[in-house]
């Protein structure tokens, strides 16, 4: 069961909001592309990470480059290869499900903070290239499997958390459609078996390979994808709260190892808001500025009976997640909702909750 208590809140100001994206932006190579950090590998999902991360912090224009970067890497079938160093790929052994329709994710977080249209028809067929590409490996059961591998074989197995990641960047590419003018009912219903498959068939997850629950991940992922809301999400929350929370310190990223992770625990205080767990939230973010290092950039994360930061790394993607976190609890721009509310709503019936943007947005909260 989740505890909270009295205590005192540690807000993040606003010239080291900016020193973080600055950090962020200074790892960013001249081509858009945004690596883990100087001379570290590049993927496509936490690429798109700290772009967000950059756009909650203004920087419009380094956000840009980098879905220009993601559009002129795309491969001909929309998907991306896992790893680059800058524009060259590094490994071809596959191309991850979840890493393409991350893009479309990306793309509408930048629309509802700047209303640039105009992006949107520039990114579309990128956007849709990228769902396409993940909708094409989505079995008969819902699932969407992990990856397209060499002449066109699939592996044939799904992940909890990219498929709950795949289900949210479906609610952003069927939205940014309908705000261009675009209805794909198609993509509905394949957001809907994926929901389906995630909520009523567990088996379908991790069947040839060791099951991920012991990852953070797996247990919160749901929450902050839309799949779960109000009371289920926070009974989801209480199940395991004590299997990964070091009071004091924040979320391990396994419950067997002593290892505590910035990034994880800034998606779980996201997840924590969109259970409507405020309290709670507030408390773990405030755990967090221990982590934070002199140039604005956050450690990776902390080995509690080491007592040391480890890995000596210093992530884009952490910095572009806790900038993300510090939007959802402090509401800075009109993107600070995204992870925290689901903005597509009865899907069987067609429903779709209009976009909301601006002063649509801070009304709604």
């Amino acid at each position: 069961m989740v505890k909270t208590e009295i205590f005192p809140l540690k807000f993040i100001s606003r010239d080291e909001i900016i020193s973080t994206a600055q950090y962020i932006k200074e790892n960013q190579y001249p081509s858009g592309g945004i690596p883990w950090f100087k001379g570290g590998v590049l993927d496509p999902w936490d690429h798109v990470e700290s772009a967000m991360g950059l756009t909650v912090a203004g920087f419009y224009k380094e956000a840009k480059d980098a879905y220009r970067w993601m559009a002129r890497m795309q491969e001909s079938d929309g998907g991306y290869w896992p790893g680059y160093d800058d524009t060259y790929p590094l490994d071809k052994s596959r191309k991850e499900s979840h890493h393409a329709p991350y893009l479309a994710t990306g793309v509408f977080h930048y629309y509802l903070i700047t209303q640039d249209q105009e992006f949107l028809f520039e990114m579309w067929e990128h956007v849709e290239a990228a769902i396409e590409f993940a909708l094409r490996l989505q079995s008969r059961e819902g699932e969407i499997y992990w990856a397209l591998l060499p002449e066109d074989k699939i592996y044939r197995d799904a992940l909890i958390t990219g498929c709950s990641s795949i289900y949210k960047s479906l609610e952003c590419g069927i939205l940014i459609a309908r705000e261009i003018g675009i209805k794909k009912y198609e993509w509905i219903h394949a957001r809907e078996r994926l929901r389906y498959a995630l909520i009523k068939k567990p088996h379908r997850f991790d069947r040839t390979w060791p099951k991920k629950d012991r990852y953070a991940m797996d247990w919160f992922y749901p929450i902050l994808c839309g799949l779960y809301e109000g009371k289920a999400a926070k009974k989801r929350i209480n199940q395991r709260w004590n299997q990964f929370i070091e009071h004091g310190l924040g979320c391990r990223c396994v419950n067997d190892e002593p290892w505590i992770t910035v990034a994880e625990s800034c998606e779980l205080v996201i997840s924590l808001l969109a259970a409507q767990m405020n309290l709670t939230a507030f408390q773990l973010f405030s755990w967090l500025g221990k982590n934070r290092d002199k140039d604005g950039a956050y450690w990776t994360g902390y080995q509690k009976e080491l007592k040391i930061f480890w890995p000596e790394e210093k992530p884009t993607w952490t910095a572009g997640v806790l900038l993300l976190a510090v939007d959802a609890l402090m509401k800075l721009s009109p993107g600070a909702d995204l992870f925290v509310k689901v903005f597509l709503k009865g899907t069987n019936q067609g429903d779709v909750r209009g976009i909301l943007g601006g002063s649509e947005m801070r009304a709604a909260k």
